[in-house]
């Protein structure tokens, strides 16, 4: 009678196994890999249950991949803000005055900008530098076609301009609510970077608010990407609805630091107001208390030895201004507007445009360790 051999039997269940472990991991790296690039949009897959090429298939096989068009919910919601609002979207070109040429000739200059309609009787927003020194203007429909178009009012202020074409409009952009923003946010830049890329879509986030470039308050921070020709093209959320009117870029700063990625838009709810204003009047009314200010960041709260980083501090009174009648005084601290405190997320500014010219306000203001309050009657802008 023979023994039964069983270290063979063994050694052939381990090398079983070992090769059903490795054939596992294996396998199961190249399905995660498999389903990951499955995922793809751009992949296509053959449908469940095609033929299968090998006549003699191994003892095991993975389940056939359902084969579906997968498209991620953010790409979707992105996919449909951008066909909801860019054919609202036109490029703007603007045939500048004539200038005199070295030779005596003369060739009427062009530049060009994006705009975006946001009303059935064909008015247009884009930037005011974008129309600087017209002649004529032009906008270009996102399908190619072209209508004069016409200025009704510029808010040098702001840069905001409001143009207006005539006859059949393409479509018509909706306003959102910039005040509902928060950073972090998907953002969708659109636009004619150069003047010659027509409807070209930018994806980024709302990185900041309320941020402070030069002269201009109150903006948005975004890294969607932003070149020239993009001034006056609409920033909008993945709701289709424009949050922001694209205006600038920085690129470096005056030390020559370099930067990538900070583009600003003027937010909807302030171009709502001003817009309404351009189309009524053909200007803005813009409240006025005739001071010039410092920001209180904490440098200068260190600086007043203040224990919070709050107001504006009053460098300049002008004269006959309403700051002048009400008594305000250099180094003054101007805490609050009403019942609007001032900090670096409610900027001073902001504050006043949320008021009418005529109207009556109240100022809270810190002086000599003091806090007192002030009231005034806001005046027009001198601009204005």
């Amino acid at each position: 009678m023979e023994k039964p051999n069983y270290p063979l039997l063994s050694f052939a269940v381990v090398l079983a196994i070992l090769v059903g472990i490795l054939g596992g991991g294996v396998m199961g790296g190249f399905a995660g890999y498999y389903v990951a690039v499955s995922a793809m949009p751009t992949l296509e897959l053959a449908p469940a249950g095609s033929a299968n090429p090998n006549p003699n298939p191994p003892a095991f096989q993975a389940a056939p991949p359902v084969t579906t068009n997968l498209v991620l919910k953010e790409d979707s919601a992105v996919i449909d803000a951008v066909r909801k609002a860019k054919p609202a979207v036109v490029t703007v070109v603007n045939q500048m005055q004539s200038r005199r040429g070295f030779f005596g000739g003369s060739t009427p200059p062009t530049a060009s900008g994006s705009g975006v309609i946001v009303d059935s009787k064909g008015h247009i927003i884009t930037n005011g530098h974008v129309i600087e020194g017209v002649q004529s203007l032009q906008v270009i429909y996102a399908d190619g076609s072209k209508a004069d178009a016409t200025v009704v009012g510029i808010d040098p202020v702001a840069d905001i301009a409001v143009l207006k074409v005539e006859g059949k409009l393409p479509a018509v952009a909706e306003l959102g609510d910039s005040n509902s923003l928060e950073p972090g946010q998907i953002a969708i830049a659109i636009g004619s970077p150069l003047g010659d890329f027509r409807g070209t879509v930018t994806l980024g986030i709302i990185s900041a608010l309320n941020r402070r470039v030069g002269r201009q308050q109150g903006l948005i921070q975004t890294d969607a990407a932003i070149n020239n020709g993009n001034s006056g093209g609409p920033l909008i959320n993945t709701m289709g609805q424009v949050i922001g009117i694209n205006t600038l870029v920085v690129r470096s700063t005056s030390e020559g630091n370099v930067a990538e990625g900070l583009g600003f838009a003027i937010p909807s709810n302030l171009v709502r107001e001003i817009v309404a204003q351009l189309i009524a009047k053909g200007k803005v009314d813009r409240p006025y208390i005739g001071v010039n200010y410092q920001e209180v960041d904490p440098q200068v709260a260190s600086a007043l030895n203040l224990n919070y980083s709050q107001g504006v501090v009053v460098t300049q009174v002008e004269p006959s201004s309403p700051a002048a009648q009400a008594g305000l005084k250099e180094s003054d601290v101007i805490l609050a507007l009403d019942s609007f405190k001032i900090d670096q997320d409610h900027p001073l500014q902001t504050i006043l445009f949320t008021h009418k010219v005529g109207d009556t306000v109240t100022l809270t203001v810190l002086r000599d360790s003091k806090q007192i309050q002030v009231k005034l009657t806001l005046a027009p802008h001198p601009s204005s």
